[in-house]
Formats: C-alpha cells, sequence, structure tokens
C-alpha cells in the first residue's frame, strides 16, 4: 500500500506519439507532461506536513469528503490519470477475453451494449469529468460517470465501486484533434483500449 508522500509521477508506459492516429502526440505530452504533472505537485503541496501525507492513498481517496477540496481534485487528477494511461496501448482494440468478457456479457448482455452504455456516459457527461467502468461489491460490472476529478472509489461519488477502465473527457484530453467533436474522440478510443490490463484489473477486483 503506497502512502500519499511515496507517490512517484510516472513517466508514461510508451511514447508520447505511441497513440496515434487516435490520440495525437502534442496532446499526450501536454496532458502528461503538463496536466497530470500539475495535478501531482498540487497534491504534494497540499499534503506537505499535513497527517494526509503519511496515508495510504486509496483510503485517503475512499474518504475524501474529510478532507480538503485541494486534495479532492488533485489527488483524484493523479489517480485517474495512472489508471488511464495504463489501459491503453497501441496494439489495443478489439474485445476483452476470459473472465471480464463473461462478466460483462453477464452484466450489460453483450459487448456491443457495454460499449454503448461506456460510449454514452462519456458523451453525456456535461462538462468536464469520466467514463467509468467499475466492479462493485459482490463482482458485478457497472458502467458510471463523474463530474471533474472524481471517480467511483470517492465516498463523494453518486457510483462507487473499483474503478478498472477510465476514459477522461476533459476537452484537454482531445481538444487539438477532436476540437468539440467529442464523440469522435470516445469512438476512438475503442481502438486503444488493453483489454489484457483491463482483464488483470478486474481479477484484482474480484
Amino acid at each position: 500500500m503506497t502512502k500519499v508522500s511515496e507517490l512517484i509521477f510516472q513517466g508514461l508506459p510508451y511514447a508520447y506519439n505511441a497513440l496515434e492516429p487516435h490520440i495525437d502526440a502534442m496532446t499526450m505530452e501536454i496532458h502528461h507532461s503538463r496536466h497530470h504533472k500539475a495535478y501531482f505537485d498540487n497534491l504534494q503541496a497540499a499534503v506537505k506536513d499535513t497527517d494526509m501525507a503519511g496515508m495510504e492513498f486509496t483510503e485517503l481517496l475512499r474518504n475524501i469528503s474529510k478532507f480538503p477540496v485541494a486534495v479532492r481534485n488533485n489527488g483524484g487528477g493523479h489517480y485517474n490519470h495512472e489508471l488511464f494511461w495504463n489501459i491503453m496501448s497501441a496494439q489495443g482494440g478489439g474485445e476483452p477475453q476470459g473472465e471480464l468478457a463473461s462478466a460483462i456479457a453477464r452484466d450489460f448482455g453483450s459487448f456491443a451494449d457495454f460499449r454503448e452504455k461506456f460510449s454514452n456516459a462519456a458523451k453525456t457527461r456535461f462538462g468536464s469529468g469520466w467514463a467509468w467502468l467499475c466492479v462493485l461489491p459482490g463482482g458485478k460490472l457497472e458502467v458510471c460517470s463523474t463530474p471533474n476529478q472524481d471517480n467511483p472509489l470517492m465516498d463523494v461519488s453518486e457510483c462507487k465501486g473499483q474503478p478498472i477502465l477510465g476514459l477522461d473527457v476533459w476537452e484537454h484530453a482531445y481538444y487539438l484533434k477532436y476540437q468539440n467533436k467529442r464523440p469522435d474522440y470516445v469512438s476512438a478510443f475503442w481502438n486503444l483500449v488493453d483489454w489484457n490490463r483491463v482483464g488483470s484489473n478486474f481479477k484484482q477486483a474480484i
């Protein structure tokens, strides 16, 4: 378990241009090295010399209503982006296999039905936020969305669970390439999803 003070700002697991043509290199570089880095730095500044620095990070998020807004926004920003970078791959796309595929069929009817529900959650989130596939207690899968940098781990979230797949729909995630055409960005995202990684997240969550 990692304490907040022990968190590390890591490089991406691939080059900035690796996800082209679906997400362009400039967007990835700005998104990671400026936006995500700012969330990380601001989180560390907000917890410095406080008891929060010694808390386990996910435990902090689960009790986020007790802590300052700066910790909620920047802690969520760091957690969400760490997940986001790692569920994408240049070799992504296709459909999940194994236990995750079976769970998706069980809880959504089919992969196509799940994809439509997730895409709609991403496209209809008003303003800035995220779409999620998360695991509820008991192992059931659910799709939801959250505003700003909130996520389903947080006690303030309307949907609560363990996130295993997330899509950033803040404009800075797609505007250079897609401008105001968020649906096109959401559609392109499916070419990048690393289902092996999402499947691993699922196994860890159940």
